[in-house]
């Protein structure tokens, strides 16, 4: 396996300079978690501090009793006086925290450290005056404006605990939410642009209310930021076909449905507060509820993840500063939107406790072209850049003239999260985009996990393609069989590869404590099969220089003709061939090798098409995969895996099913390549239409 270094340059002023001191650090946090861990936390202002025989206390094994998890238990803090005031005392005051880009390029703004301690303060205001009180819930469903980060921030300020969902939900599922976290009030905004789509957030807002009305939950009120209708419109930016008075986006347009007594109008709430008001802290036990953020699993009801003060606070802070090698004058910026864990720990907390300028983007990377993403790091010379092997599969697809048209020289560290990266995706992002010379952390976590577990530091470790590296600072990562055998130590002890469930032996200060309203299924999902382990739920491989690499979710191992087979490893393979830009590979029933694997593979827009078949009466126009090329995909698994890896199966995917995220969702691709076309929950999909040409062309391959 080749292995790059970090360059010299990176490597000098790194925080970390070498294997050896991330081993020293490593190990001083395993062996010592107390005493590392509240050195960190000092870092930070508490009221009063924790103690060092309060720092921890847990139960990992349930056979001993209930699972709990413990950090800095007799310490108060407050997240939001340690993002604002700290900083401000600190002397921040007049730096940039917030440079935020709208859909539009044209339409821009920031904000200082000092104004956004102003606006965070009105905004708590506002929320007080609408008798949110410490504990109580409110549900958040913005687009990626300032205003969604102040308000989980106000939130945080006054001990009300946020719950932000993505601003692409449907109604049912924005309903769910907020009917499961007792949400008392919901703050929207009338609508958002993505890219020429306009999504009607309002609307969708109103008709999740009625559907907690009809189940017997009522918000008690609702506020709305008027936002598309506040930015004039661009004549060049493809958005023409709106009717617009004076430049101004019509509110008309948004359908912005406002029921008395229960919806207002942000600006008209705020205007009533003074610039100069204060809002009154609220101090919090460092194991006081922060957020609940829902994640969705294979079946069944979105998960409550509950995060807690202090734990998250000194984790996210941490980890962001070690990651991404943090420097004061960085200019920082991850594409996640804070609707999911890299948002509320990579967008906002981690790199705002750190007093960094971050970079908000509220439009998608190819619009209003594919430069989108490196016009925005040239224009604020960005340096740490954070996004997904999905953004980068997708950009890959564009051409590399749209990368290569922009200077892109501000850029330092690089960085992947959400999946893992395949070796030709991770190879264009450090050839193409970082020009051979930026180190790229590819970061392995969890919703759950609430920061990085797995991860290079950029002037400390080799890097592999693909791989996530080595366990953070604290981290007791281990491989076990399925006996529940730990084959970490086997790796050590012969030298040699080993692959099973990847686990965790002890807490880390940022991990969730519960599951909202079901503490039974937290402790059944996470710990119940590997007492005295946390049970990530994915696989791993430890190679013999003790790197981790994830091979996929343990339910998406295959188990064909006794061959246990990795769905990554094959779909890393197909991405293998140049025609190929994205691969997804799940099971199909078969009758004599009990399962085989189906292939569904999206086509770049260069390679050669079959688009003559008329398929199953009606699909004259897909994009078929040719003989040939099946061959051709077929010799290269052979090649990279083995024979016993061929595929029965290999279709044409015009678009994947995908959630908000950006996720592949195996679990409905498996349904169609067994033919079984309930697919249940599908609240995350972004895209429902893509299914309908995935089913046929599924039945054409199948009953060919």
């Amino acid at each position: 396996m080749s292995t790059i270094p970090p360059s010299e340059s990176i490597r000098k002023s790194a925080h970390v300079k070498s294997e050896e001191e991330h081993k020293q650090l490593s190990d001083k946090a395993l062996c010592n978690p107390k005493e590392f861990w509240l050195e960190y936390a000092m870092k930070f202002h508490w009221q009063p501090h924790p103690s060092f025989e309060k720092c921890l206390s847990y139960n990992f094994d349930c056979c001993a009793g209930p699972i709990f998890i413990k950090w800095f238990e007799d310490g108060y803090t407050n997240i939001c006086y340690n993002i604002l005031d700290r900083n401000i005392d600190l002397g921040f005051g007049d730096k940039v925290a917030v440079l935020w880009e709208g859909n539009d390029p044209n339409d821009t703004s920031q904000l200082t450290y000092s104004e956004m301690l102003s606006k965070v303060k009105r905004i708590g205001k506002m929320l007080e005056n609408f008798g949110i009180r410490k504990g109580d819930c409110v549900a958040i469903y913005m687009p990626m404006v300032p205003e969604l980060i102040m308000t989980m921030l106000a939130c945080a300020r006054i001990g009300a605990v946020h719950s932000v969902i993505f601003g692409g939900f449907s109604a049912c599922a924005l309903a769910d939410r907020i009917i499961d976290a007792k949400c008392k009030i919901l703050i929207t905004a009338d609508g958002t642009w993505r890219g020429s789509k306009l999504i009607k957030l309002k609307s969708i807002a109103s008709a999740a209310m009625d559907l907690c009305e009809e189940q017997g939950y009522c918000i008690q009120r609702c506020i709305v930021l008027q936002h598309v209708t506040a930015f004039p419109l661009n004549s060049t930016n493809g958005i023409n076909s709106v009717e617009s008075k004076d430049g101004i986006r019509p509110a008309a347009m948004c359908d912005v449905p406002l029921k008395a007594g229960r919806d207002y109008w942000w600006h008209d709430l705020i205007s009533c507060i003074p610039e100069n008001t204060d809002c009154p802290l609220e101090w919090m036990n460092s194991e006081d509820p922060l957020f609940i953020l829902y994640t969705s699993g294979s079946t069944g009801r979105p998960k409550g993840v509950v995060h807690t003060t202090g734990g998250y606070m000194v984790y996210t802070a941490t980890t962001f500063f070690y990651t991404f090698d943090y420097h004061g004058d960085d200019i920082y910026w991850c594409t996640a939107d804070a609707g999911w864990i890299t948002g509320h720990s990579y967008v906002v907390y981690g790199p705002l406790l750190n007093a960094a300028t971050v970079v908000v983007f509220e439009g998608i990377p190819t619009w209003p072209d594919p430069g989108r993403c490196w016009a925005i790091i040239d224009r604020y010379k960005v340096t740490k850049f954070y996004t997904a092997p999905t953004a980068i599969r997708t950009l890959i697809k564009a051409g590399d003239q749209y990368v290569k048209c922009y200077n892109r020289m501000s850029l330092k560290v690089l960085g992947s999260v959400g999946e893992p990266i395949n070796t030709s995706a991770w190879e264009w992002y450090y050839n193409v985009v970082g020009n051979a010379r930026c180190p790229i952390v590819d970061t392995f976590w969890q919703t759950e996990t609430g920061g990085h577990m797995l991860t290079s530091l950029p002037g400390a470790n080799l890097m592999k393609p693909g791989c996530a590296t080595k366990p953070f600072f604290g981290i007791d990562a281990r491989v076990l069989s399925e006996n529940g055998e730990d084959l970490t130590e086997r790796s050590k002890r012969f030298n040699i590869d080993v692959e099973g469930y990847l686990v965790f032996a002890k807490p880390w200060p940022g991990m969730m404590r519960t599951i909202n309203n079901n503490h039974e299924l937290f402790e059944k999902v996470y710990f119940r099969r590997f007492p005295g382990y946390y049970v990530a739920g994915d696989g791993a491989r430890l190679d013999k220089d003790g790197d981790f690499w994830i091979t996929g979710r343990l339910d998406d191992m295959l188990n064909v003709s006794g061959h246990l087979i990795s769905t990554a490893e094959v779909e890393n393979a197909l991405l293998l061939d140049p025609n190929v830009s994205e691969a997804a590979v799940v099971s199909r029933q078969h009758p004599v090798k009990g399962e085989c694997l189906y292939c569904f593979v999206t086509l770049k827009d260069s390679a050669p098409h079959d688009n003559n078949n008329n398929i199953n009466g009606g699909l004259a126009n897909v994009d078929v995969i040719t003989p040939e090329m099946r061959f051709e995909l077929c010799q290269v698994i052979r090649t990279k895996i083995g024979p016993f890896a061929t595929p029965d199966y290999i279709q044409s995917a015009p678009m994947l099913p995908k959630t908000r995220s950006g996720k592949i969702m195996r679990r409905i691709l498996r349904k169609i390549a067994n033919e079984d076309y309930e697919f249940g929950d599908t609240s995350t999909l972004l895209d429902y239409s893509c299914l309908e040409s995935l089913i046929k062309l599924s039945k054409s391959i199948i009953h060919a």
